[in-house]
């Protein structure tokens, strides 16, 4: 399956904009009072949300985990309004009142995001359900760690949507830790993949950071579903190369291990790959480089010159 020149640089587009998203939250995070609550990033990652979201139509449903702000962007987010949730502003795209971790943007079809380990895969299945009810030609796409995929939740979610055939694609981070947990230490299978057997699912294992090896895996899955062909677990083997949270002094990981990882980050991958293949210049790329400084920039001042939500603002937009 070919890609087109376009949508390699929108995958790495989307890579350096998250990157220099994040690598903002980090400094930001360093100042007391400024971002509230934990922050939780995907620094080294990004080629799994980049590559599969690439894949998708804007019409396609997302369903992500607390690890989200890539999805997000990769699917469109505006980063204004992404920047402005995270510091709970009223000019939030949910209003200031979900912060970094419970994210919404349904105006891209990314209708939830869940700290709650585990609990995207159900809601997805739903989502699935009623896309395969409606005769839509549209996939629900879901992402979770390494560490979800233990959850009784996730295999429940994969039971059913094997058993009814439904236009599923689950994404399995897997990035090593779960917490602070390795792989090893929470799972007896070094190769989650082999699960997706147990569900009359395709297993299929790939580089979590070669966003073009995610975004075939993920091309290959949606047109699968788009037959009627049914659910796909795709295992993106990558790491994290930064703690669970911001707080988090990674006392855990051996640092040997974190260089050699970033040694093997997914941006400059892809960048080596565009130059040699003469879709892009080293020119081209300082200036997407600048671009996405000056856009994230931009959702600072953005966020930071914005109003926070009225107290009465509180009783809006519940159920109850």
């Amino acid at each position: 399956m070919t890609i087109s020149a376009e949508k390699k640089k929108e995958m790495l587009w989307t890579m350096l904009l998250s990157r220099r998203f994040e690598d903002e939250l980090t400094e930001l995070c360093k100042i007391e009072g400024k971002i509230h609550g934990m922050m939780i990033l995907a620094t080294g990652q990004e080629a799994v949300g980049s590559g599969a979201c690439a894949a998708l139509d804007p019409e396609d449903v997302i369903i992500t985990n607390h690890r989200s702000h890539n999805h997000l962007l990769a699917k469109g987010a505006d980063p204004n309004s992404l920047m402005a949730e995270i510091y709970c502003k009223a000019t939030g795209c949910n209003k200031g009142k979900s912060g970094t971790l419970h994210l919404a943007v349904p105006e891209v079809n990314a209708p939830c995001t869940s700290t709650v380990v585990g609990a995207g895969p159900p809601i997805a299945v739903g989502q699935a359900f009623a896309q395969q009810y409606k005769g839509d030609k549209q996939v629900t796409v879901c992402f979770f760690g390494d560490g979800a995929a233990a959850e009784g939740s996730v295999h429940e979610a994969m039971n059913m949507a094997g058993l009814w055939r439904l236009p599923l694609i689950f994404i399995c981070e897997n990035n090593v830790y779960a917490g602070a947990q390795r792989l090893e230490e929470h799972t007896p299978v070094p190769d989650l993949v082999i699960r997706a057997a147990g569900y009359a699912m395709p297993g299929v294992s790939v580089d979590g950071n070669d966003a073009l090896a995610v975004h075939q895996a993920v091309m290959q899955a949606k047109k699968r579903a788009q037959a009627g062909e049914g659910p796909t677990f795709i295992e993106c083997k990558t790491y994290r190369c930064r703690g669970h949270g911001e707080a988090d002094p990674q006392l855990y990981q051996p640092k040997d291990e974190i260089s050699a990882w970033l040694d093997k980050c997914p941006i400059p991958r892809l960048r080596d790959t565009l130059l040699s293949e003469g879709i892009l210049t080293a020119a081209d790329f300082q200036a997407m480089e600048k671009r996405a400084e000056t856009i994230v920039l931009e959702a600072v001042r953005f966020a930071e010159d914005s109003p926070y939500p009225s107290p009465e603002e509180a009783l809006e937009d519940v159920f109850v």
